[in-house]
């Protein structure tokens, strides 16, 4: 079987930091991450979603973690073709406009490369000290299976390289009918990551739970079976907890999914107070005693 971390979707959730689940004494940024990074050895940065990340801050990252322990970063919503705050881009590439929210074709295609370098240079820190996994790029609802789309797949492992991009859909289309082999397929083909979730069913942005490994390294996200999905509020979207009979259920097929790579990320993103990180502890648990 082939290495498999297992971590949550952020470590500073409000909600989170109001759990209880840190102790008293991790009363800093510094000491909540050296804390979380003492508990699990992977974490997902969803903030860099809406926010591109300073160089800055991801050196603070490296510096206050141990050797081993794995960063996962999400892609910053306008290279995945979300709606981005324009007040979310950097100062000196805002476009003149009186929208709020901006599309890549929005901006000219200086603007956009500059967006694509400035994100991934950021991320050196993490890079020198060994610390990056891989980055998410997570696509809208709107995404669909095209010949266009999967060459766009192909553009962003391109731009990353020789960072590793994981893709994960929201559309059901990569996975109706024939479409599941011919996905797999093509990300086999290309050596592409695919990130495997489990979520709610039977909304646009629902995809089935195939576990698939398209690569040496397979991502597993989980995000809960929230009965209010499709809210505005991220703790009504995200407020599941795992039973422990689900987390055991999971166990064998995760195991499977890392008998077909070398390396396994799973990330509990049910962040809801401290459920995610309950979870991720029970199903770290149940693997180890595999």
């Amino acid at each position: 079987m082939g290495e498999i971390k297992v971590g949550t979707a952020s470590w500073t959730d409000r909600t989170l930091l109001e759990s209880g689940w840190y102790p008293n004494s991790a009363d800093t940024p510094e000491k909540r991450l050296g804390y979380y990074a003492s508990q699990f050895p992977l974490v997902e940065v969803d903030a860099t979603y809406y926010s591109p990340p300073a160089e800055q801050t991801a050196a603070l990252w490296a510096a206050r973690t141990p050797p081993g322990f794995t960063f996962n970063v999400k892609a910053f919503s306008l290279l995945t073709g979300h709606p981005t705050r324009v007040a979310a881009l950097y100062k000196d590439l805002r476009p003149e406009t009186e929208k709020k929210t901006v599309y890549p074709d929005d901006l000219s295609p200086q603007v956009y490369e500059e967006v694509w370098t400035r994100f991934l240079s950021a991320l050196d820190p993490l890079v020198a000290a060994g610390r990056l996994g891989v980055l998410l790029f997570q696509f809208p609802p709107w995404f669909t299976i095209t010949r266009a789309h999967k060459q766009y797949l192909l553009e962003v492992e391109r731009r990353c390289r020789p960072l590793r991009p994981a893709f994960e859909f929201r559309h059901a289309s990569w996975f109706s009918g024939d479409n599941r082999d011919e996905t797999l397929e093509f990300l086999r083909a290309h050596a592409l990551p695919y990130v495997c979730v489990d979520m709610p069913q039977g909304h646009r942005s629902s995809v089935p739970p195939v576990l698939a490994a398209t690569s040496d390294l397979a991502v597993m996200r989980f995000h809960g079976h929230s009965e209010r999905w499709t809210s505005k509020d991220i703790q009504e979207k995200f407020g599941y907890r795992y039973s422990d009979d689900e987390l055991r259920e999971w166990a064998p097929r995760l195991r499977q999914l890392a008998d077909e790579t070398e390396r396994t990320h799973v990330l509990m993103n049910n962040c809801a107070g401290d459920a995610a990180q309950r979870n991720a502890a029970t199903l770290a648990s149940l693997l180890d005693a595999a």
